[in-house]
């Protein structure tokens, strides 16, 4: 046979061979091949469906017209690979074919062939589509313009197709229909480059419209409830009204959300079969959008006999009075499934059916309403129980932790192996890791997987992230600025320091606290403060050490060269010793901490005294509690705390007539006394269902009361306004934050106060929650006042302001933060409103 003969052609004939190729992109005409020229004459005897087929044996493998793509990928993703052997005629080219198309790389595919004998020398054909050489949009801002990038992950280099541009737009209107503009029409520009032949730019086209929004949401058929009561039960699809600040553009995310909180809103009424027959979106102009709701309400139930089967660890009755359903109550299905503890509404750390079980061991254990209707309005309840068998701790596991040591994360677990599983211990133990700040606090999660029938291992994969602090500071103070320095080591290892290798920075891994700090503004003022805290007093209890020591001196010698003639020095030391509390539950602990204070005065005219000196030993009991889920982004929880300073009652046996106005008052204060109370509260509670909103309800109240009344302590006040940024303090006094208005503007004398009470709520929703950073937003309502004695202090007697502010944690800097309140009442002493003010927040408040 000659030449001529062994080479057929196998382009538009193979096409009539396979049928599942009919159905690809249509071919434009065919490119120049890159390689040696083939002809292919349009009667190749090979290509007769009514040939038998014959094996032959793949020789070679040509790619032609490939420029980016590399020609050996190509080969092996169609399955042409040299030395295989196939049957022609057979679906084998057909499917390669097929395989190459949808790649989506190429606009025109073709596979020919020369034959020698039993030889198939195969000539794949392609053309690559264009390469975009930049993306771009017209119609938006830069700031969109990155957005729609990122959304969009557009890559230069990337083959353009129509599936992409299509993908895209569709992308793209979706973007601008999240924010409102349902309307937004996106064209698309393609130009060719001039330098690159096979390069595009491609530039999509934006116009936004107007933003639509939701004009009226009607309901139909709704016959027990009138619409504005069941529009109240949408959290998040609201139509217009004068509550402007309420989002009134259309999610359909959201809107699905919004629609199973109106079933559970009938539900919880008694009507279980209520159900959407239907709704539809309609515009009703350009820029305002309708939705009918069709409801069927159904008839309304009642619970007529409720009964248990298949509990044999728990007596009916038990059960029973913690279900607390009985017969002629209204059907509640959210109720009663929160109440077992089920489906959407189980709350890991709620006392329910299912953590009765959970908490005892049983791990598999299944708690499932049957409910049988019972003519018109009666429902009959039977709580199936299948208990299982309990379940014994194996093996507990830590991974991801580097620098915090094994024995340091194991000593904060309360999971432990040969106990039984209980699910109230895994919750305390996510708080506890969360609480030592190492870690990621969104990603503490335990993996828990059953290893037999009676065995569970408990695994607790860790995130660490940055703890250790650093900060520099400044603020605008006493007429002058005073800068500030300081560092925390929150991972400190003291048993460590003399260890060869260690030092990396530091030595660390026991969580051991150490903080310095130093502040100045050159020789008229410098203070410098160090403290240390081991959380685990001998590492064999969680028994917390803690000693402390400042030193401060403010003068008159305002350059280098001077020399001081009058001062105001502080001396102080304290130590302390912490206790974890098991009674009356696990989340309690007691501190008690001994302090010495000496104050120091020579020729100061802006005191009680100008001379001597003060002394003043004190005992300081602090009772209190933390549930807190987290410390950054707390989202459920509370923290209590209850506190008591007191001094000894020196006046009481001295013998000294503090009622002689004669008597100096370096002798009045050689010994300070006094006794000082504070009470402190908030709770955290989410109201969204993925917990991000946040409301923080706080309250506390301070009073510094005396023995004596002719002694009455002029340290240890409160000063009340502001945030305490823009100066220093050396009267030992606690400054107490009170946005929209200014530092100690609540204060009713020159001498601070000596007693104050504040209230806060506070809506927070976050921005991003990170390990390198996570930021939220606050809206706040306040309230509080500061008094000067008992007699004048009152609960209701409140300053008032409202503002909103945003927080920034990063890992080595702390918790930054800036508020904007408005102060709706006059400071003391004034009789103009405070209006707006800005204040700063540096750490962690409580």
């Amino acid at each position: 046979m000659n030449h001529f003969g062994k080479v057929f052609a196998a382009t538009a004939l193979l096409t009539l061979l396979c049928a599942n190729t009919s159905a690809q992109e249509p071919a434009p005409a065919q490119p120049a091949a890159q390689g040696k020229s083939v002809s292919f004459p349009e009667d190749a005897p090979m290509l007769r469906s009514d040939e038998a087929p014959r094996l032959y044996r793949i020789r070679s493998v040509d790619i032609h017209g490939v420029q980016y793509l590399n020609p050996e990928i190509i080969k092996s993703s169609a399955g042409l690979i040299a030395g295989d052997s196939i049957y022609l005629p057979s679906d084998f080219i057909s499917n390669a074919i097929s395989r190459l198309w949808s790649q989506r790389a190429f606009s025109d595919v073709k596979i020919g062939a020369e034959i020698e004998g039993g030889d198939l020398d195969l000539q794949v054909f392609l053309k690559e589509r264009p390469r975009v050489l930049n993306w771009d949009f017209e119609g938006v801002t830069k700031g969109k313009k990155k957005d729609l990038l990122e959304k969009l992950k557009l890559r230069r280099g990337g083959e353009l197709s129509d599936y992409v541009i299509d993908k895209n737009i569709k992308l793209i209107k979706a973007y601008w229909a999240d924010k409102g503009f349902r309307n937004a029409e996106v064209g698309v520009r393609v130009e060719n480059d001039s330098l690159r032949p096979q390069a595009v730019k491609v530039t999509f086209l934006i116009d936004k419209k107007d933003k639509v929004k939701i004009g009226k949401i009607n309901f139909i058929g709704n016959d027990q409830f009138p619409d504005k009561r069941l529009r109240r039960t949408f959290k998040k699809t609201h139509q217009k009204s004068i509550n402007f600040l309420r989002n009134t553009k259309l999610n359909e995310n959201d809107f699905e959300e919004d629609k199973e909180l109106l079933i559970d809103f009938y539900n919880a009424r008694g009507y279980r079969n209520a159900t959407i027959v239907r709704d539809s979106v309609y515009p009703i102009d350009s820029k305002r959008l309708g939705i009918d709701i069709e409801l069927s309400e159904g008839n309304k139930y009642y619970i007529r006999n409720v009964s248990w089967v298949g509990n044999s660890v728990y007596e009916t009755d038990e059960l029973q009075r913690m279900f607390g359903v009985k017969q002629g109550d209204t059907y509640d299905k959210k109720t009663m499934h929160k109440r077992l503890g089920i489906q959407k509404e189980v709350d890991l750390e709620a006392m329910s059916v299912s953590s009765l079980y959970q908490n005892n061991g049983y791990l598999m254990s299944q708690i499932e309403p049957a409910e049988t209707i019972v003519g018109p309005d009666s429902i009959d309840i039977e709580v199936k129980v299948f208990e299982g068998k309990q379940f014994t701790i194996n093996n507990v596991g830590i991974t991801g932790n580097q620098r915090v040591d094994d024995e340091v994360i194991r000593r904060e677990l309360a999971t432990y192996p040969g106990e039984l599983y209980n699910r109230s211990l895994l919750m305390r133990t996510l708080r506890l890791l969360g609480s030592m700040g190492h870690f990621n606090a969104e990603n503490i999660a335990p993996d828990i997987r059953p290893v037999s029938n009676e065995l569970v291992d408990i695994n607790w994969a860790l995130e660490e992230q940055a703890s250790d602090q650093f900060n520099v500071a400044g603020g605008w103070g006493s007429g002058t600025f005073v800068g500030s320095i300081g560092i925390t080591l929150n991972n400190l290892s003291i048993r460590n320091f003399f260890k060869k290798g260690a030092w990396r920075p530091y030595p660390m891994g026991q969580n051991q606290r150490l903080q310095l700090s130093a502040q100045t503004n050159g020789t008229n003022y410098k203070a410098v403060a160090f403290s240390f805290t081991d959380p685990w007093l001998g590492g064999k209890k969680p028994n917390s050490f803690t000693l402390s020591a400042h030193y401060s001196d403010q003068n008159d010698a305002y350059f280098i060269t001077q020399k001081p003639t009058r001062f105001f020095r502080t001396y102080g030391a304290a130590a302390g010793l912490g206790k974890r509390l098991t009674w009356p539950d696990p989340y309690f602990t007691f501190y008690a901490e001994a302090n010495y204070e000496r104050y120091s005065l020579k020729n100061w005219k802006t005191f009680v005294m100008d001379n001597g000196s003060s002394n003043l030993l004190s005992l300081k009991l602090v009772f209190a509690r933390n549930s807190v889920d987290q410390p950054i982004y707390p989202r459920r929880g509370s923290e209590f705390s209850a506190s008591v300073q007191a001094t000894l009652p020196y006046s009481l046996w001295n013998g000294k007539d503090y009622s002689n106005p004669n008597m100096s008052q370096q002798e009045r204060y050689r010994w300070i006394e006094f006794h000082k109370w504070q009470f402190k509260a908030q709770w955290f509670q989410s109201l969204t269902r993925n917990e991000n909103l946040v409301l923080m309800l706080k309250a506390e109240m301070g009073y510094l009361g005396s023995y004596n009344k002719h002694k009455v302590s002029p340290f240890e006040r409160f000063e009340v306004g502001g945030d305490g940024m823009t100066g220093y303090n050396i009267y030992g006094i606690d400054i107490i934050s009170m946005r929209g208005y200014e530092d100690g503007a609540l204060d009713p004398s020159d001498n601070y106060s000596r007693g104050y009470n504040k209230y806060t709520a506070e809506l927070r929703y976050p921005v991003i929650l990170k390990p390198s950073s996570q930021i939220y937003v606050l809206g706040f309502l306040e309230g509080g006042n500061a008094f000067d004695s008992w007699r004048e202090f009152s609960p209701f007697k409140i300053k008032r302001s409202a503002g909103f502010g945003v927080r920034l944690y990063l890992p080595v800097v702390g918790m930054l933060g800036i508020d904007w309140g408005y102060g709706f009442d006059p400071p003391a002493g004034s009789t103009k409103k405070s209006g707006s003010q800005f204040h700063f927040v540096m750490g962690q408040q409580f």
